[in-house]
């Protein structure tokens, strides 16, 4: 017996992955576009019926990454940022990490952010504005590990072991480094 062409299967999030469930919803009437949006902690992924399996996962991982993109590119306000570092103490840390202040500045041009843990304050720089989500969300987490660890020795890293988008993050960050440096074209004139 042939599968329902507009099945709608529910999955657990990719590992790594900051939303909730997954719902995939598959059409008949969908020929080749490919859409996703957010219901409450859910992701809908609306695909054509005939998409093999395979397609299927390539699919929902390239549209949960869109997703997070255009979710990131929101800027947060410190209310949310706050919010945000709780929810991730809670999630990699037991809630171990309680920040006093979370907010974003301005004169942090040469990191990405900062954390004084005598008073509990965590600084994220403007820079990290529009970048993935998973990318303030390892600067953040790099910034509570800081409030229960000081340096950056062994303990500390093992502490960020628990995010499993930190080297992707990392490299992130360090491709943005290295955009930075790169010498910059003159525009070409207009002959």
């Amino acid at each position: 017996m042939p599968a329902d062409p507009q099945r709608s299967v529910t999955r657990k999030p990719p590992r790594g992955s900051a939303t909730g469930a997954v719902e995939v919803r598959r059409s008949p009437r969908r020929k080749r576009t490919v859409s996703a949006y957010r219901e409450g902690d859910r992701t809908i992924v609306l695909i054509p019926a005939r998409m093999s399996e395979a397609e299927e996962q390539r699919w929902v991982s390239v549209m949960l990454d869109k997703l997070a993109a255009q979710e990131s590119r929101r800027v947060l306000g410190d209310a949310e940022l706050n919010e945000r570092a709780e929810r991730l103490s809670e999630q990699y840390f037991g809630g171990r990490a309680r920040p006093a202040s979370v907010r974003w500045v301005t004169n942090q041009n040469t990191r990405w952010g900062s954390c004084t843990p005598s008073e509990g304050s965590i600084r994220l720089s403007h820079r990290l504005q529009g970048m993935p989500e998973y990318v303030v969300d390892y600067v953040l987490l790099h910034e509570l590990a800081h409030l229960l660890v000081p340096g950056h020795g062994p303990r500390f890293w093992r502490l960020l072991e628990a995010y499993p988008r930190t080297e992707r993050a990392r490299g992130y960050l360090e491709g943005v480094v290295a955009a930075e440096r790169l010498p910059h074209l003159p525009a070409a004139r207009e002959e």
